[in-house]
């Protein structure tokens, strides 16, 4: 098992460093490449940079699944609007999708049908189509601010854990609150989500957790120490993949030195 923690100066920095391990992982590969990728913020520098890289070195990504981990329900247990702006439908769609095919043209660009989502009405399924396309080769993750959830996983999610539908809490959702900021108010946050589990991250090939900005300092200073997973902090998981790599600038990493 290879674990790394890589400290760049700033989160552009960070989003080049992990677009280029992409770039190369993709170029390894023959046939589908299967990228797991959070929604929010902390993807953003790094969706940015493969899409500079597919450009300038005329990348094919024609290969590439986007493995979305997470989508917000409503009360009835369905994926809210795929055009609300905290969807990760639309998300997936105009922050991942429409920024990586920007420069692209067919047949390098990303097929619209390359957004995979979890089924709220089958969970389970989402695992096994996974298992079936042969593994996620890298999961871009992120962990929350305040208590450490990773995808919709709160604290205490069991390492057995599978894609599913929980309950988000109190902290999740204030932290969601930052995540997507057209929120006005704690009630405006759904209360339950449809999540891939603790146990669908760890069998990835490859974890990059992505921790940038001053909020991520207390993230850091308890991923930085993962040796494996711990439920009282969720995102630890990202140590427990094969190949794992904590990415953060120096601003969440608090004056560390790589």
């Amino acid at each position: 098992m290879s674990r790394r923690v890589v400290i760049l100066e700033t989160a552009d920095a960070l989003g080049l460093a992990v677009a280029q391990d992409i770039a190369a992982r993709l170029r390894a590969r023959a046939g589908p490449f299967l990228l797991g990728c959070p929604g929010g913020r902390s993807p953003r520098p790094v969706y940015a940079a493969l899409s500079r890289l597919a450009r300038a070195q005329r990348l094919d990504l024609s290969q590439l699944i986007i493995v979305m981990m997470d989508d917000y329900l409503t009360p009835a247990m369905d994926h809210v609007p795929e055009n609300a702006h905290y969807s990760c439908r639309r998300f997936a769609r105009e922050e991942i999708l429409a920024v990586l095919n920007a420069e692209l043209a067919p047949p390098h660009c990303i097929d619209q049908g390359h957004i995979w989502l979890p089924d709220p009405a089958n969970p389970a399924a989402y695992d096994a189509r996974i298992a079936a396309a042969g593994g996620i080769d890298l999961f871009l993750l992120a962990s929350g601010a305040g208590d450490g959830h990773v995808a919709f996983n709160p604290q205490g999610a069991d390492m057995a854990s599978r894609t599913r539908i929980v309950p988000l809490a109190d902290q999740t959702r204030r932290d969601n609150l930052v995540t997507f900021p057209d929120f006005t108010s704690l009630d405006q946050v759904p209360s339950h989500g449809v999540t891939v589990g603790i146990a669908t991250i760890a069998q990835a090939r490859a974890s990059a957790m992505l921790l940038w900005g001053a909020d991520k300092r207390r993230a850091f200073t308890r991923l930085a120490q993962a040796t494996g997973y711990d439920p009282h902090w969720p995102a630890s998981v990202w140590a427990c993949c094969a190949d794992a790599t904590l990415y953060a600038d120096r601003s969440a990493a608090a004056g560390d030195t790589p």
